[in-house]
């Protein structure tokens, strides 16, 4: 054998791929799909998918939890082999930083809306709140925070608290 036919033989074992990656990149591609399914109409419309795709994923949406749903999962991983995982994947890591995000706000929010109701003499909490977001109508939070520490005193249900919550969300999405 001459020189060059070795040189072949190793290009051929750096593209090999065996079987059982072949199948670990099918399931990861079917487990991604399994994640398109779960979401949301409008975060399926800013994927890089195509319509054949979107349609076997809302197809999948109406299907029970049998084996209907079963095959038509085999068959959205069929139709991610078509596809750039790499893109979907980074998509829907966003969705979930942005969710994550959201629910940070969201807790911070009702803690300060519960620090509001709690401290009946300490405005520290109504300075942090307007320093934060100096457009905030005082005299309009004020109200609220009393309405809501009077429907505490009184054990009555907590809508006061609710519309408190409600302003600071506004406030956080209006800076």
């Amino acid at each position: 054998m001459n020189e060059d036919n070795f040189d072949d033989i190793d290009n051929d074992d750096e593209d090999f791929i065996s079987r059982s990656q072949i199948k670990r990149e099918a399931e990861a591609l079917q487990k991604l799909g399994e994640r398109l399914v779960d979401l949301k109409p409008g975060q399926l419309d800013k994927l890089p998918i195509d319509e054949t795709l979107r349609h076997a994923i809302d197809e999948a949406k109406k299907l029970p939890h049998r084996s209907a749903l079963r095959r038509q999962m085999q068959y959205i991983g069929k139709l991610m082999r078509y596809e750039d995982g790499e893109a979907i994947a980074n998509a829907i890591e966003r969705f979930d930083v942005t969710k994550e995000a959201h629910n940070k706000v969201f807790h911070k929010l009702e803690k300060w809306r519960d620090r509001l109701i709690e401290n009946n003499k300490d405005n520290s909490m109504l300075d942090v709140i307007i320093s934060e977001y100096p457009h905030t109508d005082i005299q309009h939070l004020r109200q609220l925070v009393r309405n809501a520490q009077k429907e505490v005193s009184q054990n009555k249900p907590p809508a006061a608290a609710r519309k408190l919550f409600k302003y600071l969300r506004e406030l956080e999405e209006n800076p």
